[in-house]
């Protein structure tokens, strides 16, 4: 029996399932034969049964720091498994855009990369959706960078809680955030909207709806996303002054159901609460759910965020006093516009144009009643290119 039949002998005997036990059959291979050759064989295997198991396949190349499995990683490359050099994506950069949550307004946002990936020829984009939870990102960028994922466009869902993430993230990576930031981290700038404005046009909402002032009630996912910080203490500046109280801010950590129950048990607790106020594009859909199931359209306010199709048929039709709207189909485009001239233009931040505050801010601007139906149907042929 030759080496190579005793290398695989070996793999089969063995079967890891950890990613200790991985970078040990590798080990067992290259040490144990003292040849690059059985590890590429081992590896070859390994990779036919991690392929199925991403989680695996990223522990254990972070456990494994070993010079062999490395090697072997490198082989396998080169010689280990089927490739198709005439694929027109295997030439392309991949970037990729995270986002937060799942909503309409990522939909938009999509649309803009894809339009981007159109429009170059020379970039990949891989759009990939959170949970709201930091782990989730973290699984997700951890599988980009395992897929070669040269820049990352993402809207952190805490921006104190992954500082850490962010800066390893950028080691690896060309890496910006869009939508929310997370300015204490090594990201090499924010794309989106100024959320402090953006806030305070909301408030300016808010007293428009309630000029003899009265209660509100505030809601959004996630309290500690930047996003979420900046645009309550704009709201708030805003609305001072105006005998105007803010009973609360309300979380939902990106549940819509959690979020009409939010609303529902406002109403509930709250018989006197004037006005309902989302912060988030869901939020203001699922306040309209609530206070029509209670009967209360015309009496409960509604002032939103971000342009839902419910949102903005209601504006229309008198139910929702108005709302802010972002531009997610430019930070989509732009933020992949820019981590293209970053990486495969070659460019410097000053030449791709980055101030050296690091902030670019996109503009907002507030709909009202007999605006809405016209930008629906703009964000539904954004929707549709997508596809197209």
């Amino acid at each position: 029996m030759d080496e190579s039949q005793l290398a695989v002998g070996a793999w089969k005997s063995e079967q890891p399932n950890s990613p200790a036990d991985c970078c040990q059959s590798l080990i067992n291979a290259y040490f144990g034969f003292n040849s690059i050759h059985s590890a590429c064989i081992v590896a070859h295997a390994l990779f036919a049964k991690l392929d199925k198991n991403s989680t695996l396949l990223v522990a254990s190349m972070k456990y494994c720091k070993f010079l062999p499995f490395t090697i072997a990683l490198a082989l396998l490359a080169g010689c280990g498994g089927p490739s198709d050099p005439t694929s027109t994506n295997a030439r392309k950069t991949k970037l990729a855009f995270i986002t937060n949550v799942s909503a309409d307004f990522w939909a938009y946002a999509e649309a803009g990369s894809r339009a981007a990936e159109r429009e170059f020829g020379d970039i990949e984009v891989l759009f990939r959706t959170g949970d709201g939870s930091t782990a989730k990102q973290k699984q997700i960028v951890d599988d980009l960078l395992v897929a070669e994922t040269k820049g990352i466009a993402i809207s952190p869902a805490s921006a104190a809680n992954q500082i850490r993430m962010i800066n390893d993230w950028a080691k690896d990576s060309t890496l910006i955030c869009v939508d929310s930031d997370s300015p204490d981290s090594d990201r090499i700038c924010y794309l989106g909207t100024d959320n402090i404005a953006a806030g305070r046009k909301c408030g300016e909402l808010v007293v428009e709806a309630l000029p003899k002032g009265g209660k509100i009630m505030v809601f959004v996912g996630i309290k500690d996303m930047q996003n979420a910080i900046e645009r309550f203490q704009g709201l708030k500046e805003a609305v001072a002054g105006h005998g105007i109280e803010v009973i609360d801010l309300r979380t939902d950590g990106g549940d819509v159901s959690k979020a009409r129950a939010n609303a529902e048990d406002t109403l509930t607790a709250h018989p006197d609460v004037a006005a309902l106020v989302g912060l988030w594009g869901y939020n203001p859909p699922a306040c309209l759910e609530a206070v029509r199931a209670a009967g209360l359209i015309g009496k409960v306010k509604i002032i939103g965020f971000d342009e839902s199709p419910k949102t903005l048929e209601a504006i229309d039709a008198g139910e929702i006093h108005g709302t802010v709207i972002q531009d997610p189909y430019t930070f989509g485009y732009d933020s992949m516009s820019l981590l293209r001239a970053l990486i495969v233009e070659g460019k410097s931040p000053s030449e791709a144009g980055i101030p050296d505050s690091g902030i670019i801010h996109v503009p907002t601007r507030i709909l009202r009643k007999g605006e809405g139906l016209a930008y629906k149907e703009q964000c539904d042929a954004w929707k549709a290119s997508i596809t197209n």
